[in-house]
């Protein structure tokens, strides 16, 4: 494996908040409240585990609606949710929103004025006395967590001169906020970054698809523009090793498999960098060569098995769970989450049926995992797709005009939850829903994991054997995060429901439903 990597530097514009002085960041890696859920997978190693205990297997079914914030705009909602202090934090494309986390009340909420303001933001961090997000126009901004005031904001723009288009949520950490950019389906020159917290000035950077010359442009062929290796959700840090895992998406462009041959690094890989520095550490390509737009869209889980062992687990669209041993560096075993189907055919003109699809396996939510049951928990899409190939693509187009757009997708559609033993890998329990699930997943000590579906149900399920315990009507399909937290004395769950998305071919009217006991 690679152990050292050469950076294209980013220009970088900063533009400092005009106004009065505001004070310095405390500490970024203060510890948060143990009933908090401050950041996007819970906590840095995004185990979506929480300690809370008030509601349980047994009363799970007493939840009652405590209330609800409607979002007023036609917005694509998949924004996860950050609780923290008793103040819920989420994102739309263009706008930032803290509202009390006992009442829904609105605290604060700000726009960020660009051309175009649809598009999927997935959230927040929050870290002292910042809020910091990314917006699909390129910037990065840091805001008052008390007000909503602007304190810095940072244009990132990518090696080869286009705008960084920023989906994911940021992580802070040591000092810095860690995102990265998207934009695979145009072939994006797409990188990480790791921001100074206090001030937003860039301190490293990463290409997931490297320039000529640089280690791994050897997996792509001689004349082609390397591209892809997006970052759609967020990323994961072991304290311990101070490693950041980061998954990447599929190579630009979709679908062209045959205009360049090769691995295609780093995309669809797990990628093990520095998270000081952004130096690379490792890499484990789980899709070589996609042709299939199976992206690994949502964060790798970091933890130490029942039996002790560590392991990082990550969920993609190629509908498997994956286990990786750190410490061999090596891929331990593979277990399948939703319906496999000739994965290994090429696409041809005439189209390729396979399963899952474009739209299918796990999404940008990632899998949880609860040291009480030594279980990872995985949503999944069980949705196939016929693409066709273009026999004539020559590199000038985007693919997916020729491609029909992200395939045509069977008719029949269902979802997935898998319980899946972190030592194994063996499947201990499954539900099939009707919908899709893409949900967030949060699993706690009592013993519930909590997660929604593509129809209209908040469902609640028994961790340790899958049974179906209590669902609630939302009325809408849900992509966004689903958490639990303790605020006002109370544990709470909080839904981001309402999902508007083209691609799952779901509409919604986005809003944040609190329930509790």
């Amino acid at each position: 494996m690679l152990n050292t990597f050469r950076y294209t530097l980013l220009m970088v514009s900063l533009a400092r908040f005009a106004g009065a002085q505001i004070p310095a960041a405390s500490p970024v890696n203060a510890t948060p409240d143990p009933g908090d859920w401050p950041m996007y997978a819970h906590d840095y190693t995004s185990t979506r585990f929480s300690p809370l205990t008030e509601i349980t297997p047994k009363n799970v079914a007493n939840l009652r609606q405590i209330c609800s914030y409607p979002i007023l705009q036609k917005t694509t909602f998949e924004s996860s949710l950050v609780e923290i202090g008793g103040t819920l934090y989420f994102t739309t494309g263009d706008s930032t929103y803290a509202i009390d986390a006992t009442d829904c009340r609105l605290k604060w909420t700000e726009k960020h004025e660009m051309p175009a303001a649809f598009g999927t933001v997935r959230g927040v961090a929050v870290a002292g006395k910042r809020v910091f997000r990314g917006f699909r126009d390129g910037y990065v901004i840091a805001y008052d967590v008390s007000n909503g005031e602007q304190v810095w904001s940072t244009k990132l723009t990518a090696p080869d001169g286009r705008v960084a288009t920023v989906a994911s949520s940021p992580v802070a950490w040591d000092g810095m906020v860690i995102l990265g950019t998207s934009g695979g389906e145009s072939n994006c020159s797409c990188f990480m970054v790791g921001l100074d917290a206090d001030t937003g000035k860039v301190k490293w950077t990463f290409n997931t698809v490297p320039a000529a010359g640089q280690p791994g442009a050897e997996s792509w062929p001689a004349g082609v523009k390397p591209g892809g290796g997006s970052m759609w959700s967020s990323f994961t840090i072991d304290p311990e090793t101070s490693a950041l895992y980061l998954s990447t998406g599929n190579p630009g462009f979709d679908f062209a498999g045959d205009y360049r041959p090769g691995a295609n690094l780093y995309t669809n890989s797990v990628v093990v960098l520095d998270a000081k520095t952004g130096k690379l550490r490792n890499y484990y390509q789980i899709v070589e060569h996609d042709f299939h737009d199976w992206d690994l869209t949502s964060a790798p889980v970091v933890f130490l098995t029942k039996t002790g062992k560590r392991r990082a687990m990550v969920a993609g669209k190629d509908g498997f769970l994956t286990s990786i041993d750190p410490k061999a560096q090596k891929i331990t075993w593979k277990t399948p989450i939703t319906t496999i189907e000739n994965i290994e055919a090429p696409l041809t003109p005439a189209g390729t049926r396979f399963c899952p699809g474009t739209a299918g396996g796990s999404q940008w939510n990632g899998p949880a995992f609860s040291p009480a049951t030594n279980l990872v928990y995985v949503n999944a899409v069980d949705w196939c797709s016929t693409v066709k190939s273009d026999p004539d693509y020559d590199g000038k187009k985007n693919m997916l005009g020729s491609a029909n757009a992200f395939g045509d997708k069977a008719k029949d559609v269902a979802g997935w939850v898998t319980a899946v033993d972190a030592d194994t890998g063996a499947v201990r329990w499954k539900f099939k829903a009707a919908a899709p699930m893409v949900a967030g997943l949060a699993v706690t000590a009592s013993g519930l994991v909590l997660t929604a579906d593509m129809a209209s149900d908040f469902l609640a399920f028994d961790a340790a054997n899958g049974k179906l315990l209590h669902s609630i009507k939302l009325g809408q399909p849900t992509g966004g995060g689903v958490i639990t937290y303790r605020a006002g004395g109370k544990q709470r769950i909080a839904v981001a429901t309402g999902l508007e998305d083209r691609i799952m071919e779901t509409h919604g009217s986005p809003t944040v439903v609190v329930f509790g006991l």
